[in-house]
């Protein structure tokens, strides 16, 4: 019987771990099921993580702590586990997560592990494109596989492995070969980046940061895939101008993760504003901006105002935020003509008291500057047209949560003060310097004001109301 795949026998690999992150958390559990087309050698193990697992862990694999205490630890099944996977292809559902961790494991034990990653996910969705779902509780039910223990390491390994001969079944061999050739195709990467730094990125919300020579920040990009995206400049390089010259100049890759997209955008920017970095133009500068500023409805011109001497969130009556007085003038320019308003009350030209401007000579102006219109009419047709520049003013009496994921932004007057994770985070928060107004944090914070809590009503991370 040929191998199973192009030359190479397989590895169904699983393992079950004490949470999610593989940098942090530890395997408890492994399995490996070996195949050559014809004979299947099966090894599993538990492991002592030299950690607690978390009760939710246990309360969703059975394994205790209790259960790992007299297991060996990784480092003493390492030499043994790297030989059993040598020279095979790594199978897994969800590959980059059992990856992952076996990477960092065998890194803490100085072992340089790499191998040709499968993931059974992407091979389900290729081969059976007709079906939305393929987690494997799933393919469980879709092929009716026999699962003798599922969140058991050996359970889990044996049901892809026999999801995998389901599919020998139903698809010619030249098929298969097709699919398993496109998805063991690395990707094309920069010749100064490490393809393990790749497997190493989390597909997560986050933000990723690219670096030149000399350590010279080249680019910051925020996305709710990071692994993907980041593959994604790479992918397409021969494209796109910019793609290409992020290859070219790309010598070191990081990347934080963040509680999700909200936390993502917030990141980048200020990340941007910090680092400058040369490929960044939209959010690079952070220019004083400025505002108009209309009083009351019987007071005229509106006051151009500048944000050093403003309150911003909490100040009422303020319309755009322009990056120049020159921006600012021009939006005012046009409003008027739209809205046919009067620019000598506007401010935006001279004239004579009680004559009528030189627009309301080509009536593009409804006589306010000559009393066919009162001050008050105009200026309600003018707040009217600058409805959609008004910059909210601050709801809140005091700093209020934004709920994200398994995180909370801490926020006050539209200022975002840090992420927390519990009432100490959000005490830190409260008591630490508080940043300036940022137009682009509030640009990002105002879409989501209706999930916003004031302190007091909203519940931390952990579902306690936190008090003031």
């Amino acid at each position: 019987m040929p191998l199973p795949t192009p030359g190479r026998p397989l590895a169904f690999v699983d393992t079950e771990t004490t949470g999610a992150t593989a940098t942090r958390d530890r395997i408890t559990e492994i399995a490996v099921i070996t195949w050559d087309g014809e004979q299947a050698t099966r090894w599993s193990s538990l492991v002592n993580p030299h950690t607690r697992i978390p009760d939710f862990i246990t309360s969703l694999t059975g394994i205790s702590n209790d259960m790992v205490a007299n297991a060996p630890s990784f480092e003493a099944i390492a030499a043994e586990l790297a030989e059993r996977l040598s020279g095979h292809i790594f199978v897994a559902h969800n590959a980059r997560f059992d990856y992952a961790f076996l990477k960092n494991e065998f890194k803490r034990c100085n072992i340089d592990f790499r191998a040709s990653v499968l993931c059974t996910v992407k091979y389900s969705r290729q081969l059976f494109p007709e079906h939305s779902k393929h987690n494997l509780d799933t393919l469980i039910t879709r092929h009716g596989l026999d699962v003798s223990e599922r969140h058991r390491a050996m359970g889990d390994a044996q049901a892809i492995f026999d999801f995998w001969k389901k599919a020998d079944a139903a698809f010619t061999v030249e098929q298969r070969e097709a699919v398993q050739k496109a998805l063991l195709v690395r990707p094309s990467l920069p010749s100064h980046i490490d393809a393990d730094i790749i497997d190493g990125i989390p597909d997560r919300h986050g933000v990723y940061l690219f670096y030149g020579e000399n350590d010279l920040p080249v680019y910051v990009g925020k996305a709710n895939r990071l692994r993907q995206r980041v593959l994604s400049h790479f992918s397409s390089d021969h494209a796109l101008a910019k793609e290409l010259s992020i290859s070219q100049q790309v010598r070191r890759i990081e990347w934080q993760a963040c509680a999700g997209e909200i936390d993502a955008l917030i990141t980048e920017s200020r990340l941007v504003k910090t680092l400058q970095p040369t490929l960044n133009r939209q959010l690079r500068r952070n220019r004083e901006f400025c505002s108009w500023h209309l009083p009351g409805l019987d007071s005229y011109p509106p006051a151009l105002v500048y944000a050093r001497d403003l309150d911003v969130g909490r100040q009422p009556n303020l319309y755009g935020l322009f990056q120049s007085g020159q921006e600012a003038k021009k939006a005012l320019q046009d409003i008027a003509k739209s809205a046919a308003l009067c620019p000598v009350i506007l401010g935006l030209e001279k004239g004579q008291a009680g004559k009528p401007c030189f627009a309301r000579q080509l009536k593009r102006c409804r006589g306010a500057c000559c009393g066919e219109e009162t001050i008050v009419q105009h200026n309600l047709r003018l707040m009217d047209a600058l409805g959609r520049l008004r910059v909210k003013t601050w709801p809140f009496d005091g700093p209020a949560l934004l709920q994200e994921g398994d995180a909370c932004h801490v926020i006050d007057a539209w200022c975002h003060l840090g992420t927390a994770h519990n009432d100490e985070d959000i005490k830190t928060c409260l008591e630490n310097s508080r940043p300036g107004f940022d137009r682009d944090t509030y640009r990002i914070l105002v879409k989501h004001l209706g999930k916003m809590r004031p302190l007091g009503q909203a519940k931390n991370p952990s579902g306690k109301t936190v008090r003031k």
